[in-house]
């Protein structure tokens, strides 16, 4: 068990009322929703006062909670080994006595079975966030995905994982609480972007000035939709557009060269990119002209969508999951039916042509529609009233 410990904490004096200490447990922080909302969640309870934990395998964001002073706990939790899933219940329950803590966070299946009974030997508080509709199987399929509707509280990312629980879970109706996953609009913000960024970003990744840039972010899996994007693009092969595939490729290489010879296949060589891992998905926004989601099965929430909104950027999105209630559709940006090639196309098409004025109005839509509905402050205080709740009972 290795920590990344920048602070260790020390005992309340005598009498003095001690804030609580909430632990997140994940497989790992090597990028994606379920990682940054564990790290914006962290964050919220060190400036409430309370004592954040993260455990997860690791990963290549673990150095931004050492930045913020929130200690990380290294475990081997992504595991599905169920020698080492059981193993980790008693490195989980040591954790839990050695710093007090009172709320366990589940965040995945693998993890929390673990985490569930290490809550249940230690007597402290179990909570689970359904971050996805997990897929449905045999029995032991679901018995593995039934684990995430065992927490005293049920957190379901929006109304589509919500509506997911109440159709396949025995969870009562008072244990489910929706609460849509957040944007930082403070970071998130295109006045907030200086220049240099902008320009640094740019040159390294060599994007020639005047042409429209299409992004599609998110880790490089063939649930992403990759594919049928490529597709859309070869259908517009005539307009002038630089398309970037951005987000991690850690054991994908595969799958990026099977999409290097489907783009040499359509004749999109160099108008499609594969970035990899962008730090600062913010100016990546900035840089686009148009973010896509193509995923080909529906997603809990969608946050890149949110975070391409609040950049003032339109969205083309796959109609189903969490985009559709996040994206308005003819307003905020586009959804498109599931797999159908030529709607991404034509939407593609559209967001490319958008006038100036057209632009401006969608971009100053997207950005209240965020603040309005998606903002980070919401999630983490109705989180932390959650975590108040389950306190009090």
């Amino acid at each position: 068990m290795n920590e990344t410990d920048p602070e260790h904490s020390t005992p309340s004096p005598e009498g003095e009322r001690r804030h609580p200490t909430v632990l997140q447990i994940l497989p790992s922080l090597n990028g994606g929703g379920v990682e940054r909302g564990t790290i914006e969640m962290a964050s919220a309870l060190k400036e409430r006062g309370w004592t954040p934990i993260v455990a997860s395998s690791g990963g290549i964001m673990t150095h931004e909670l050492k930045r913020i002073g929130v200690r990380h706990i290294t475990l081997p939790v992504a595991s599905k080994n169920p020698f080492v899933m059981r193993r980790n219940i008693s490195r989980i329950a040591a954790i839990i006595e050695e710093y007090d803590v009172d709320i366990v966070h589940a965040r995945s299946r693998a993890p929390a079975w673990s985490a569930y009974f290490a809550a249940k030997r230690t007597g402290v508080h179990f909570v689970t966030t359904f971050h996805a509709a997990y897929n449905r199987g045999g029995y032991f399929k679901n018995a593995y995905n039934a684990i995430m509707a065992k927490g005293e509280r049920v957190i379901a990312i929006s109304d589509f994982i919500a509506d997911h629980i109440r159709a396949h879970y025995d969870v009562a109706p008072e244990r489910i609480v929706t609460i849509p996953r957040g944007v930082d609009c403070r970071k998130f913000n295109p006045a907030a972007i200086h220049a240099e960024r902008i320009m640094d970003m740019s040159r390294s990744w060599g994007l020639p000035d005047g042409v429209p840039v299409i992004m599609l972010p998110g880790r490089l899996t063939r649930l992403k939709g990759h594919t049928t994007f490529i597709e859309a693009l070869a259908r517009i092969r005539d307009k002038e557009f630089l398309a970037l595939l951005v987000g991690s490729t850690e054991g994908r290489e595969a799958y990026c060269a099977e999409l290097n010879k489907l783009v040499v296949s359509f004749g999109l060589e160099g108008r499609v990119q594969i970035k990899g891992h962008c730090d600062d998905m913010a100016v990546a926004l900035m840089l686009s002209d148009v973010v896509v989601s193509a995923t080909s099965v529906p997603e809990g929430f969608g946050r890149i969508a949110v975070e391409a909104q609040a950049m003032g950027r339109p969205v083309i999105a796959t109609a189903h999951g969490g985009s559709m209630e996040t994206i308005l559709d003819g307003e905020t940006g586009w959804l498109v039916p599931v797999g159908d090639v030529e709607a991404m196309a034509d939407a593609l098409a559209a967001a490319i042509d958008l006038s100036s004025d057209a632009r401006e109005a969608v971009a100053s839509r997207a950005r209240q529609h965020v603040l309005a509905h998606f903002a980070i402050e919401h999630m983490c205080a109705s989180t932390i009233a959650l975590y108040e709740d389950v306190l009090g009972n």
